[in-house]
This record gives structure tokens, sequence and C-alpha cells, in this order.
């Protein structure tokens, strides 16, 4: 059922992506000397609407999940199928706008975390530099002066 592939999104998108984009927000600026990622407003951005999306994703699938399992499992008096697998598919159709909004919402914070790390890697000026955490794991910047 949806449920099982539900169970499995939640983990895939939930901590692996998640812990992914972490790990490339650290990296990038560390990789190109940067000193700061260009907007961290774009981060907050970026993880709200990734969160908001897994969650309706995810949920949607749970929810029709469990009634695609119970749609299957009913018998008539006579021992047939209540629903037919269209019956099923139909039933489901409002969760799939929720799975499609809900990846849509990814993909689009996705999408804002490939703009900030592009204008990080490009060099441009951080917008919110001052209200940038100090990294206590990052080794310190040393830049090189331009030859």
């Amino acid at each position: 059922t949806d449920w099982t592939i539900g169970h499995v999104h939640s983990g895939a998108l939930g901590w692996v992506a998640m812990v992914s984009f972490g790990a490339i927000y650290c990296l990038v600026p560390w990789l190109w000397k940067r000193k700061a990622l260009y907007s961290i407003r774009l981060v907050e951005w970026h993880f709200w609407i990734s969160t908001i999306g897994i969650l309706l994703y995810i949920t949607s699938m749970w929810v029709s999940g469990i009634m695609q399992g119970l749609m299957w499992r009913a018998y008539d008096k006579l021992g047939f199928l209540s629903y037919s697998f269209v019956e099923t598919v139909e039933a489901m159709h409002p969760y799939y706008i929720i799975r499609a909004t809900g990846g849509g919402l990814f993909v689009l914070g996705s999408l804002i975390m490939a703009y900030n790390l592009w204008r990080t890697i490009r060099g441009d000026e951080s917008i919110d530099a001052a209200e940038q955490p100090r990294v206590a794991a990052a080794p310190e910047l040393r830049l090189q002066p331009a030859e």
C-alpha cells in the first residue's frame, strides 16, 4: 500500500535529504573559501518550505495507504471484494493531489537552496552575515590574497 511508500519517503526526505542539505550548507562556504553563506534567511525559507512539503507528502501517503489497505481487505457477504482496484485509486485521488503539492513544495525549497548556494559560490556579499552564527566545528578560513 501507499503506507509503505510513505514510510520510506519519511526517512529518505525527512532524514537523509535534510541531513544532506545541512552538510552541503556547511561545506560549500568552506570549500569555496567564503566567509559565510549568501543568506541565512534563504536557508530558513528552504527549511520550512521543505519541511511543510515533506509533512504533506508523507502524511497523505500514510492516510491513503491505510485507507487503501482497508478497502483491499473489505469483503461482501459472499466473499467477493467490496471495492474494485479502480475504486481504491479513485478514493485516493485527493491524497495524490496533496502528495503532489507536498512534493512541489519540497522541490521549491531545493531550488531556493540551489539559488543560495550559487550566490555563495559566485562570491556575492552575504546579505545577513551579522546574523550568521559562528560554527565551532568549522576550521578557520584563511583567505589568501589575490595575486
